[in-house]
């Protein structure tokens, strides 16, 4: 499976990687920033990372959920530092020959990203 992930400040512009032949799925997910954060109005979340073992730990994430969900590849783009409410913090692309494996290993991969690699948010209160 091929991965690329990319963990920036720059705003994220979801885009649909091309396709191959052999893909007949494309899952993806754009995780935006809302105005609310535990019931409290926020206008920007803050995002921080250890960005190089985050990187680490994304791709053995990947490649082990690959192993029960395979797929074609992924693409992660998560934001860092300073991301307003109805910007994208993050956006996962799937390419997958079926729709199963593709929503599988999306819906697991934010499980675990959540639980597991090294980035932390903050929010800024309205």
């Amino acid at each position: 499976m091929h991965i690329e992930v990319l963990i920036s400040p720059s705003p994220i512009s979801p885009a649909s990687p091309h396709s191959r032949p052999d893909v007949g799925a494309l899952a993806t997910f754009t995780g935006l920033v809302r105005g609310s954060e535990n019931d409290l109005p926020i206008s920007a979340l803050v995002y921080e990372a250890y960005q190089p073992m985050a990187e680490i730990v994304m791709h053995r994430l990947l490649t082990e959920l690959a192993a029960a969900h395979p797929c074609h590849s992924v693409f992660v783009q998560h934001r860092i530092g300073v991301v307003p409410v109805g910007e994208t913090a993050i956006h996962i692309a799937i390419q997958a020959r079926h729709r199963a494996p593709a929503f599988a290993l999306l819906a697991a991969f934010m499980d675990r990203l959540k639980q597991d690699v090294p980035i932390w948010k903050t929010d800024t209160l309205s």
